[in-house]
């Protein structure tokens, strides 16, 4: 099964966050697509946590390994399709249009922590996987 995912569920799960192993479990054996902004979105991700002296650089080690454990498949950026996806439908950003264009062009399922992006989607058809604290 292919699932498309978001930089919200890779950092809840290197980041250990109450989610992990749910999300885990929701992925496991499945393929997954991503942005292929992932590496940037992470390394922000714990930037943020580093500015807020909520971890230290040792403690982002570990979690880098494991993301760079994590077998993904990226995704091209389809920017005319994706923004006339945005444009159609409830004039949506384009992160959220790149992500849901490829669910559709996949038939990939979607799973993200991001309540509005799951509720857009839904809301277009795309089948999505949501995974509660």
């Amino acid at each position: 099964m292919d699932i498309v995912i978001d930089a919200s569920v890779f950092i809840a799960t290197i980041a250990n966050e109450p989610e992990k192993d749910r999300l885990i479990q929701a992925t496991k054996g499945a393929n997954l697509i991503v942005l292929p902004s992932i590496h940037w979105e992470i390394g922000n991700a714990f930037s943020a946590m580093l500015k807020r002296n909520r971890i230290s650089f040792d403690q982002v080690l570990d979690p880098i390994d494991i993301y760079y454990q994590i077998p993904n498949r990226f995704a091209s950026v389809e920017l005319e399709e994706s923004l006339q996806l945005a444009a159609e439908k409830n004039k949506i950003y384009a992160y959220y249009a790149y992500i849901i264009r490829w669910a559709v062009k996949y038939q990939a399922a979607l799973l993200s922590l991001d309540k509005n992006l799951l509720t857009v989607a839904n809301a277009m058809g795309v089948k999505v996987i949501e995974v509660r604290i």
